[in-house]
């Protein structure tokens, strides 16, 4: 069974066009997200999968792998989903999604994030969460909530902070998820065949879809933080997080 990573990355993004080509400290984004997929011992293999030159020739450069696939693609789940084809992967066999914003991305959280499907080989996906370290960003609706049952699975994903907290009482912890997955192939091909549905589609949450038609996601909670970059002024604070930890030469 191979556990291989995709990367989906597109150049057109609302919110940050150019996003995955954008210069931190000394190299591209992209970069920094594929070099810590390839630290992890479990990843066999990984490749960024792109509808834009810009972005193959960046990462040919670098002495990345790149699929090109279509433009068509919705989102990144069906860009991966083609690419896994392209890949002629076999169903058992497990794709994890990594996303090209993720400059920071601890390497270990990638066995944390596979090691449920390792263990059941009847579940179709899991995704990582972990504490809120900064209680303002519950708040944020770019910092996505998650809550999650005894058996760590997934409950309800939210922009809106969940669970409502309303005194007295103990205060709940909160969860934010991290957007990375890892599916099996044949889920993962299953997955982009459904319909969006209603909450995915009031959210703008694709991993709604999972719950609302009945699939087990395992959640994953970890202690590391893997902040996202979703805007130019994340860009900026993950930089500054990135030179505290780049050593100096």
């Amino acid at each position: 069974m191979k556990i291989v990573a995709i990367i989906p990355a597109r150049y057109a993004s609302t919110r940050f066009p150019g996003k995955p080509l954008a210069r931190l400290v000394d190299r591209p984004m992209i970069q920094h997200v594929y070099e810590r997929v390839l630290k992890s011992p479990v990843i066999s293999k990984a490749v960024v999968a792109t509808d834009s030159e810009d972005i193959a020739r960046c990462v040919e450069g670098f002495g990345g792998q790149v699929l090109m696939t279509s433009p068509e693609h919705r989102c990144g789940t069906e860009r991966i989903a083609e690419a896994a084809g392209l890949l002629r992967l076999a169903d058992q066999d497990i794709v994890v999604n990594i996303q090209g914003d993720q400059p920071l991305l601890a390497p270990p959280v990638i066995e944390e994030l596979v090691k449920p499907l390792l263990l059941n080989g009847d579940l179709p996906m899991s995704t990582v969460a972990t504490l809120f370290r900064r209680e303002e960003e519950v708040f944020d609706p770019n910092r996505v909530k998650v809550v999650v049952d005894r058996q760590g699975r997934a409950i309800y994903f939210s922009r809106s902070p969940i669970p409502y907290f309303r005194p007295p009482g103990t205060k709940p912890r909160y969860l934010r998820h991290i957007g990375i997955y890892a599916y099996r192939r044949w889920a993962l091909e299953e997955f982009v065949s459904l319909a969006e549905g209603e909450l995915e589609a009031a959210e703008k949450l694709e991993q709604l879809r999972a719950l609302e038609n009945g699939w087990p996601l395992a959640v994953v909670i970890t202690r590391y933080e893997c902040p996202e970059v979703d805007t130019p002024e994340d860009l900026a604070y993950v930089e500054g997080l990135l030179k505290e930890t780049t050593p100096t030469q």
